[in-house]
């Protein structure tokens, strides 16, 4: 199947605006014609001064000529502009388009896309790849079009007046074209992927450096003691010193070409006039020199337009990267699970590009109501066994079923409402603590979310914010702690009252203090649900009904708290490091 051209893929977020684009092009290209025209009258001014040197003074028809003149370009300019309206009024559009429409994909896509892409390599594709595109279709696009249309104008000049002068300014022109196109080829095109790539990475790991500011200023560190950003700046740094020394030959070659008119003009004097110029061939010279910059500027734009479409060709491949991306598939036929125990039948999972399993052969069965919890070394797989519940991700073998039925069998949105999660990190957006914790339930009350806040143990939270529940988090310094923010979070997973709760590592920032508060808003919270908790304080899971303890994506043990400490395993030697480390004192 033949390839689409970066221009019919970016039609087909433009709907009826496309042809406004089109306008642009058309009114750009009779632009550019009418701008030539002035130089006509340029050229009727010198040969009327001319026809009459030295009396000067009987020129005629001067005053018109240089109306003429002005008119034209003024109409030229007025065009233009109106070519500028209809392609930005068509780029905004586009862009506006090819954003709402990469957003309202990404939340198709299962919730663990988003730690798999990371958020500074989606945030650049939505952001700055869409805005390539719109400054490509605003600016470039009907340049580009007056830039292809004004050389069948010029060279319409140029051999009109002495086709010999015509000729000589066409060749350097020509060769520099010959020159643009080695750069513009399939290899540069590889190499523009190169450098979009490099720059990618150097932005996702700038967003995870700023995000560890505070250590960096902590321990006196520099951005070089980060080596992934370290590694990525070297690899863009790297780069672009190799694709300017690829480029220094073309581009040598074109610069030099395109300003050589001057010399091919002078060359051609002696050549044609043997020492004695006619008057009429000087006048031609003179408008040669005065109107041949034109093409040094007309095939600089069309450089730049070719620059700029490899450009926006690699963001487009970016975004249909991203728009490739499948959701995961629904149902045709959804089922409601009756109750909400939760079963694991031989259930392995593979991360994409990963050598190994990060969960295998997992069968497990948690009863309705029952509280358990997952512990083990980090990476063992306790957080993705648990976000395969919530379907964040399919796995790669097995089946996972709530109340019997397989999750796949489930519909997406009945799925989410049986489901909380309150995560290690908590998620509250830059908005009041009213709509963060109502984006539980969104029809909810303000008294509804008062109760929440107060079964969760946040009413000193609110107390100390200026506007209270309508404080904006973000917004005039106005911050919480990490315990704060978990309390938040649970009061948001209050308020949505699902059936099966999910806590990963949620008292994983907060002091003791807030970790007495949490456990509190945690004990509400839990009442007659299922609950599944990701912990490594120890302390928080030795209630819970059952413990799996999961080590290389295995179940190693299970039980409760006092039979697995009984054991003598992993968990008893887990539970005897952790109370070391509780009692641990500076200096003991």
């Amino acid at each position: 199947m033949k390839k689409q051209s970066a221009l019919s893929r970016l039609f087909e977020y433009a709907g009826g605006y496309k042809y406004l684009t089109i306008a642009s092009w058309v009114l750009s290209a009779i632009s550019a014609w009418i701008a030539l025209v002035p130089f006509y009258y340029i050229w009727k001014v010198m040969q009327s001064v001319l026809a009459v040197a030295p009396d000067y003074g009987k020129a005629e028809n001067l005053s018109h000529y240089g109306w003429c003149a002005v008119g034209f370009a003024v109409l030229s300019m007025a065009i233009y502009i109106g070519a500028l309206m209809c392609s930005h009024i068509s780029a905004f559009h586009i862009q506006g388009s090819m954003r709402s429409r990469l957003m309202h994909h990404i939340v198709t896509l299962p919730m663990g896309f988003m730690d798999e892409e990371g958020s500074g390599r989606i945030r650049k594709i939505v952001n700055e790849s869409s805005a390539a595109t719109e400054t490509y279709l605003a600016h470039q696009l009907p340049d580009k079009a007056g830039a292809v249309a004004t050389p069948v104008g010029l060279i319409v000049l140029l051999l009109v007046f002495d086709w010999r002068l015509g000729l000589m300014s066409l060749i350097p022109a020509g060769l520099g074209f010959v020159a643009m196109g080695s750069m513009m080829g399939q290899d540069m095109k590889d190499k523009m992927r190169e450098y979009q790539n490099a720059l990618e990475e150097m932005s996702s790991e700038a967003v995870e450096y700023v995000r560890g500011i505070p250590v960096v200023k902590t321990f006196g560190q520099s951005v070089f003691s980060f080596k992934r950003f370290r590694d990525s700046i070297k690899k863009y740094e790297k780069w672009t010193i190799a694709y300017t020394k690829n480029l220094r030959i073309p581009m040598m070659a074109f610069t030099t070409l395109i300003n050589a008119v001057f010399t091919a003009l002078i060359a051609a004097a002696f050549l044609f006039t043997k020492g004695t110029p006619d008057p009429e061939f000087l006048l031609n010279l003179v408008f040669y020199i005065i109107i041949t910059p034109i093409l040094t500027v007309t095939l600089t734009k069309m450089a730049y337009a070719g620059e700029n479409q490899m450009i926006v060709e690699d963001a487009l491949n970016r975004i249909d990267g991203l728009l490739e991306r499948k959701p995961l598939p629904e149902t045709e036929e959804p089922e409601i699970p009756q109750e909400h125990s939760i079963t694991f039948d031989q259930v392995s999972f593979r991360y994409e590009m990963a050598n190994k399993d990060a969960l295998y052969k997992i069968s497990l069965s948690i009863k309705e109501g029952e509280h358990v919890a997952f512990v083990g070394p980090s990476g063992g797989g306790k957080s993705t066994l648990a976000s395969l519940i919530a379907r964040f991700f399919d796995p790669t073998e097995g089946h996972i079923s709530i109340g019997g039925v397989e999750v796949k069998d489930i519909a997406s949105k009945d799925l989410m409402e049986m489901v909380s999660f309150v995560f290690q990190d908590s998620k509250l957006l830059k908005m009041s603590i009213l709509e963060n914790v109502r984006m539980g339930k969104p029809d909810a009350t303000r008294e509804e979310v008062m109760e929440a806040l107060k079964n969760a143990q946040c009413e000193d939270i609110i107390e100390k914010l200026p506007d209270g529940i309508d404080t904006v988090i973000g917004r005039k310094g106005t911050y919480v702690s990490g315990g704060e923010a978990q309390r938040l979070s649970i009061a948001r997973a209050m308020l949505k009252n699902a059936s099966i709760l999910i806590m990963d590592e949620a008292t994983a920032f907060a002091d003791p203090d807030n970790e007495a508060k949490v456990q509190a808003a945690f004990s509400r919270l839990s009442e007659e649900k299922t609950v599944v908790m990701i912990a490594h304080r120890l302390s928080s899971v030795v209630d819970a009904d059952r413990i799996f303890v999961l080590k290389d994506g295995e179940i190693k043990e299970e039980g409760t708290h006092q039979t697995l400490c009984q054991e003598n395993g992993l968990y008893a030697h887990m539970w005897e490091e952790y109370n070391k480390s509780v009692n641990w004192k500076v200096g003991a």
